[in-house]
């Protein structure tokens, strides 16, 4: 199956507002992909479609392979963790997701284990038996995900699923979110399009219910074509062209924007680069492949 999920010129609307308007991407199997829009943009309208709450007014959709969402047949296949996830403080964590588990028809035991398993995957089996009601908020929002990972399903939809964490607490999640890659398949969405970058393969821009962009990280980024060499002082353009002439260069603020012709080797010649720089005097303070998602995200929605 090359395609974890698929939506086809989607529409869907609330009292004569359009909340998704012909959206139409593809989430590929076994990666991570990032899920990017402003508030409004439609993002947990898509999700509610995929998971079954909301049906679409028009449009298409395939999820793991089969039309639209089917309670039996996608049974156990679907995990999602919706924005505003409440838990029970009353219980611990281990006790909620074994509780969950059971839902799902998984035995005594077995759903114990299961529970034990996500709550490693979060990496809080520390934790797993303190009360909820003790825990962080980042502690809690973890438990959270691990509810979406009960079963292993084979796509899991997590909305904002590091929203209030700590920047040691979102790198841990983000780290073992990045271990199940190739094994499900996870869609994420986030406002904090630097910490997408970190970790996906894979990213869909939308806005006012429409894609604007969606492909590779790389590629939507510009790592294959782009660098950005932040400098001390002016370049030596004349070398530059001299020494690369198939690549053109602007600086402008401080920054020299390096372009390559498809197929380039920007490795070799970002060496060439720097060689070029140093016979200058020109120091390098900072470099970057590609223009940042952010970046790319803000060019899209202004057109």
């Amino acid at each position: 199956m090359q395609h974890a999920l698929r939506f086809v010129d989607v529409v869907k609307t609330y009292g004569g507002k359009r909340a998704l308007d012909g959206l139409t991407f593809d989430v590929p199997t076994g990666g991570i992909t990032g899920f990017v829009g402003p508030n409004g943009a439609g993002k947990t309208t898509t999700f509610s479609v995929v998971s079954g709450f909301l049906t679409q007014d028009e449009g298409a959709l395939e999820i793991l392979g089969l039309p639209a969402f089917d309670p039996w047949k996608h049974r156990g296949r679907l995990g999602v963790l919706p924005q505003d996830a409440e838990l029970s403080d009353r219980h611990t964590p281990l006790e909620l997701l074994t509780h969950l588990a059971r839902l799902q028809g998984m035995g005594g035991r077995d759903a114990a284990r299961e529970a034990s398993r996500v709550v490693d995957v979060v990496r809080l089996s520390e934790r797993g038996s303190s009360r909820i009601a003790s825990l962080s908020h980042g502690m809690r929002r973890r438990v959270a995900v691990a509810s979406a990972l009960l079963g292993s399903p084979e796509l899991v939809l997590l909305d904002e699923p590091m929203a209030g964490l700590d920047p040691l607490q979102a790198k841990s999640l983000r780290e073992a979110l990045a271990e199940l890659r190739g094994r499900q398949t996870l869609v994420v969405s986030s406002h904090n399009l630097d910490e997408l970058e970190r970790f996906c393969d894979h990213v869909v821009m939308i806005d006012q219910g429409r894609c604007l962009r969606q492909g590779p990280i790389g590629a939507v980024t510009g790592q294959q074509e782009l660098v950005q060499w932040w400098l001390a002082g002016p370049p030596p353009l004349d070398a530059l062209a001299t020494a690369l002439p198939d690549h053109s260069f602007t600086f402008a603020d401080g920054v020299l924007a390096q372009r390559a012709p498809s197929g380039a080797d920007l490795d070799a010649a970002s060496l060439v680069l720097m060689g070029a720089l140093v016979s200058a005097g020109v120091a390098v303070r900072a470099v970057r492949r590609g223009k940042g998602l952010e970046h790319q995200f803000l060019e899209d929605a202004a057109r």
